[in-house]
């Protein structure tokens, strides 16, 4: 299969491609540069690394309620290259901060903010730009391409992000990110095909219950509405019980910052490998099937974190639990985009996806902030344990029923297979 990423979709997704590769590097880069500018530089206790990603998504979450029907109605192209601008200049200010000798943990906590903000509304406005852009008999080709750029990246990223953190100091990762998000606008822009108008807002619709669409959107389907309830807590269990690890690694069992990047950067091949398969594995045994075997063979493997000791065995079980788990996920989660983007109806894109990434923000900072305090009562080693057991309970929560207009789809064969 070529992996050009243009093969079958068209130059305009080449550049969307692309701003999505150059945007996704910067940010694995800079992974968990927050936490770890607050322990190395700010000396910031296990409590405070997680309450920096626990405000900061709460706060552009919440923020970003009302933006759902706001972003529907505009064109979507737009938002995205104002969001990458807006995360440019906001994350440039740390780096600058840093040199000048005022950086703060006040500071971090409010770009933390910022960006958490536009995010929200990159999330909301690419994913009905894609739909638009991409024909639906190859959305899951597009999918399994940002996919696997994704893996790309993080399997890059963090070990090349530890590395510079180690020669150049704890800021040079936040600068990498900003400049990523400026070259992913350049990107965004030189898109040619011309953009669907946005749909037109009804009339007398009461501002409440346009911001409440997108939520009694996903209420309303039973399919989405468990995936819902699945995704959101996956995410954020997952994600809750990152920065006791990243304490733990870094503060007990003292790793240094580039054994850090190579103990989630290497272990992003799986992604790779799952993304460039799962395109296959859906034409030959079904969207539906994909959804429930990988729903649940994502979920177990937290579980050997808690096992975690010093040393090289320590670091090499860190990389197969972590293998395990992201192969899985390189699996599941470009079936699992396709789905969701196939059950939302062409006008209602931007605010269920901006109810989407609300909830899980939510729920993921809501997560982190008590797993941040449980780590500080019983340590990070047991908050991750007790993370990965409720992990695994959420097997119980997939669309183990076939929803009343569920069907698998029929993928088009690219010129590349």
């Amino acid at each position: 299969m070529s992996t050009h990423p243009d093969a079958g979709l068209g130059r305009d997704f080449a550049w969307l491609w692309g701003a999505y590769a150059v945007s996704s590097l910067g940010t694995w880069l800079a992974l968990d540069a927050f936490p770890l500018i607050a322990i190395l530089a700010l000396h910031a206790g296990a409590a405070q690394v997680s309450l920096i990603a626990a405000a900061g998504g709460a706060a552009g979450a919440l923020l970003a309620v009302p933006l759902g029907p706001w972003m529907e109605f505009r064109r979507k192209r737009r938002l995205m290259i104002r969001a990458d601008l807006v995360r440019f200049l906001t994350l440039l200010t740390v780096p600058v901060a840093y040199a000048a000798g005022v950086l703060t943990y006040a500071h971090l906590l409010g770009v933390a903010v910022v960006v958490a903000l536009a995010d929200i509304v990159f999330v909301g406005a690419s994913g009905a730009h894609l739909k638009a852009l991409v024909p639906k008999s190859h959305l899951m080709e597009a999918n399994g391409r940002f996919e696997t750029v994704m893996w790309t990246s993080t399997a890059v990223g963090p070990p090349a992000g530890g590395a510079l953190i180690g020669i150049l100091g704890p800021v040079v990762t936040i600068a990498l990110n900003a400049a990523s998000y400026l070259l992913s606008a350049l990107g965004i822009r030189a898109i040619a095909a011309p953009e669907p108008a946005p749909p037109a807002r009804r009339t007398g619709a009461s501002r409440r219950a346009e911001i409440a669409e997108g939520w009694r959107t996903i209420v309303a389907d039973r399919g989405l509405r468990v995936l819902f309830a699945n995704t959101v807590l996956v995410s954020g269990l997952i994600m809750a019980t990152a920065p006791p690890l990243t304490f733990l690694m870094l503060h007990d069992l003292g790793l240094t910052p580039l054994q850090y990047g190579l103990a989630f950067g290497v272990p992003c091949l799986g992604g790779v490998l799952g993304s460039r398969i799962s395109r296959p594995l859906v034409r030959r045994f079904g969207q539906r099937t994909m959804l429930l075997t990988f729903g649940v063979a994502r979920v177990p493997w937290l579980l050997g974190l808690a096992f975690t000791g010093a040393g090289p065995a320590g670091l090499a079980l860190i990389m197969l639990v972590e293998f395990g788990l992201i192969t899985c996920m390189g699996v599941f989660n470009p079936v699992f985009a396709t789905y969701r983007l196939e059950r939302i109806a062409d006008g209602k894109v931007a605010r269920v996806l901006t109810a989407w990434t609300i909830t899980s923000r939510t729920t993921t900072a809501a997560l982190t902030a008590l797993w941040g305090v449980l780590a500080g009562l019983a340590g990070a080693r047991t908050a991750i344990a007790i993370g990965a057991v409720l992990l695994v309970a959420t097997a119980a929560i997939l669309p183990w029923r076939t929803p009343s207009h569920d069907a698998t789809p029929v993928l088009a064969a690219s010129p590349a297979d």
